[in-house]
């Protein structure tokens, strides 16, 4: 392909054709499928549209190589740090404009000769007051060439330094008091008009304001990313700030933030599942040859049985028991696999769930009547009896109490999910309760949200129950769950 550059739009040369080898490159590091066909795909789409189109030649390429949603922000991040920087091999122009509001910044400071418009020559009082005005204006333009005056006024950026972009991005908006600034403008948003603003219109000024403070930090963070990578290079700045795709999210050490990517991924995951489970069981493989029907059949061609019957299975749906440890870090794993449970229960005969930290308790009845599933984990979280002595994780004493209450109750049809870390305080085991399981259950499946490698390791004794398990599994992410439950299914 780097052979025909006759094929590529004008201004495309070999050093861009070189940064979109290692901007696909890095998409694929970072977990975002981009085959060679659909590499393919976006080099025939960048021929229409004009490169010094920065938003056109984004959405290009994301219109060839991004196919989940949840995946557009890791490549919006890759895309900023491989197309950042504005080289003398290639270049992606700055938006229309911009080379004006430049000189115009120069001549608004009376910047000194070899300044270039940097901002060195307005005090911090000036650049504050210019931004301000500039955000109460709304220009764009402007915000962009002070966004740079301010970078190189407080980042203290130092070429080779091993410092991340954050360090530069929290002195800098220090500096300029955004949160002070936003009071600034809506005490002149009231001081502008006669009488008091509504409380909708004071909330829509909020806002309004606030976008354009965002806007800000956006021109702020990606000004010094371009720094740092005219600096260190687009590969080593996308190696640092490669975050994991919402799937592959750990569930252990997940932050907030990360959290809520969670969530917003999961119901177009369940949805997904439920149908590949339904296709699954609709479209299962022929059973043995239906010898009487196939003679029955046969009366209409001669006796020549020229259409084989055959006994179509017929797939029982699961009964499934969930017993969940949501004490500590493993929380967020268990509520994530309820939710996901719950959500793709019509591909299951019945499900009932179970929680434990030392005591036990059934909360299949927070799940019935709501549709909103984030509100059963919250009553589990709040209202569920799960506290025997003193909170601390005992394994041995939740499985023996639900063996003495519901035990019974498990049948051939029966497949137990039991999900936690078993990391079990050194508490006594009874893993004879697994056992005991596995003889009357369908199936009995461990899920565990640590790396294999941790397992049996300190107070771990997951070993002990899963010699009585039909299999253990590691499952660390959405990405992981999500193959059990479609084996499950």
């Amino acid at each position: 392909m780097s052979d025909d550059l006759t094929a590529l739009p004008a201004g495309f040369d070999g050093g861009m054709l070189e940064t979109l080898a290692g901007f696909v490159t890095e998409l694929r590091r970072a977990g975002i499928p981009v085959s060679l066909t659909e590499n393919l795909d976006a080099m025939e789409a960048i021929r229409h549209v004009p490169l010094e189109d920065r938003s056109a030649f984004k959405y290009a390429l994301a219109a060839t190589m991004v196919k989940n949603n949840a995946h557009w922000k890791a490549f919006e991040t890759v895309f900023e740090v491989y197309f950042s920087f504005r080289g003398s091999d290639y270049r992606l122009r700055e938006e229309e404009g911009d080379g004006d509001v430049e000189a115009m910044l120069e001549e608004l400071i009376g910047a000194r000769e070899g300044e270039g418009g940097s901002g060195e020559g307005l005090s911090a009082e000036e650049l504050a007051e210019m931004l301000y005005r500039a955000l109460m204006d709304g220009n764009d333009a402007l915000l962009r060439a002070l966004a740079r005056a301010a970078v190189t006024r407080y980042a203290g950026m130092e070429p080779g330094r091993p410092v991340g972009g954050t360090y530069y991005l929290y002195r800098t908006l220090r500096q300029l008091d955004l949160d002070g600034v936003l009071e600034r403008m809506m005490a002149e948003a009231h001081a502008q008009v006669p009488s008091d603003l509504t409380e909708l219109e004071e909330r829509l000024a909020r806002d309004e304001y606030e976008s354009r403070l965002d806007a800000l930090r956006r021109e702020i963070e990606s000004e010094i990313r371009r720094r740092l990578v005219a600096d260190r290079g687009a590969e080593a700045v996308a190696r640092a700030v490669r975050k994991p795709l919402p799937e592959d999210i750990d569930f252990m050490h997940a932050s907030r933030d990360e959290l809520v990517a969670l969530r917003k991924a999961i119901a177009p995951l369940t949805r997904k599942l439920a149908v590949r489970l339904a296709r699954k069981r609709r479209h299962g493989r022929k059973g043995p040859l239906d010898f009487r029907s196939t003679v029955r059949h046969s009366l209409s061609t001669g006796g020549v049985p020229a259409d084989p019957q055959f006994r179509y299975p017929r797939p029982s749906k699961p009964e499934i028991m969930v017993i969940a440890d949501i004490s500590g870090s493993v929380a967020s794993f268990a509520r994530f696999t309820l939710q996901m449970v719950y959500a793709i229960s019509s591909q299951f005969s019945r499900v009932r769930s179970f929680v434990f930290i030392d005591g036990i308790d059934e909360v299949t009845d927070y799940f019935k009547g709501t549709d909103d599933i984030g509100h059963a984990i919250h009553r589990i979280n709040t209202e569920a009896d799960v506290i025997w002595v003193d909170g601390h994780s005992d394994y041995g004493h939740a499985f023996e109490t639900y063996w003495e209450r519901w035990g019974k109750e498990i049948s051939g049809k029966t497949t137990v999910l039991l999900l936690g870390d078993a990391r079990n305080n050194y508490h006594a085991s009874q893993s004879w309760v697994v056992a005991e399981m596995a003889k009357k259950a369908r199936h009995v499946y461990w899920l565990n949200p640590e790396p294999r490698s941790y397992w049996d390791t300190g107070d771990s004794i997951v070993g002990q129950y899963a010699a009585h398990c039909d299999s253990a599994h590691e499952c660390r992410n959405l990405k992981q769950l999500e193959r059990f439950v479609e084996h499950l299914g």
